[in-house]
């Protein structure tokens, strides 16, 4: 009896086409990690790595996500002056069937919006998939954005013999 969450393992008959790895722009990852919803911040915690899944929006090259008090992400919220906490933002779209998608890694530092229209108009856009009450809203600028395609390989193209 299969568990919720589990899948069959895979056969060797389930390998799929090849596929081609294709390096994405900046302006296309950001593209596209405004097309999904759901990401994973990645920060630090204790002194150690920690990830978290949260929604997020694309608001020009900022990522910007919603927090509540009291959560692992309220350090993100920190002291308004300085550069901010460091962390990485993920996101991805990679079709478990075909494993053709794409994932984006944005890397920069979090900072508090204290804008009280910013802060705002992000409320609106952004509605929590938690049932706490959000208290904060971090911006994350990044520096560096790097991300991959998976795209289907081309056909091979085999030599005509000549006669």
């Amino acid at each position: 009896m299969e568990q919720e969450g589990t899948e069959r393992p895979a056969r060797a008959t389930d390998v799929p086409a090849p596929r081609h790895l294709r390096e994405l722009g900046r302006d296309e990852a950001l593209s596209l990690l405004a097309t999904v919803p759901l990401g994973r911040v990645v920060f630090t915690q204790h002194a150690l790595p920690a990830v978290r899944p949260v929604n997020h929006l694309v608001d020009g090259e900022d990522v910007i996500i919603r927090i509540h008090e009291g959560g692992a992400l309220a350090a993100l919220a920190g002291p308004v002056e300085g550069p901010g906490v460091v962390v990485a933002y993920e996101a991805d779209a990679i079709d478990p069937d075909t494993h053709l998608g794409w994932s984006v890694v944005v890397t920069g530092y979090a900072r508090p919006v204290t804008e009280a229209e910013a802060v705002d108009r992000y409320a609106a856009l952004l509605r929590p998939w938690v049932g706490r009450p959000m208290t904060g809203t971090v911006r994350i600028r990044p520096d560096l954005v790097t991300g991959f395609r998976l795209d289907a390989a081309p056909p091979s193209v085999s030599p005509v013999p000549r006669g």
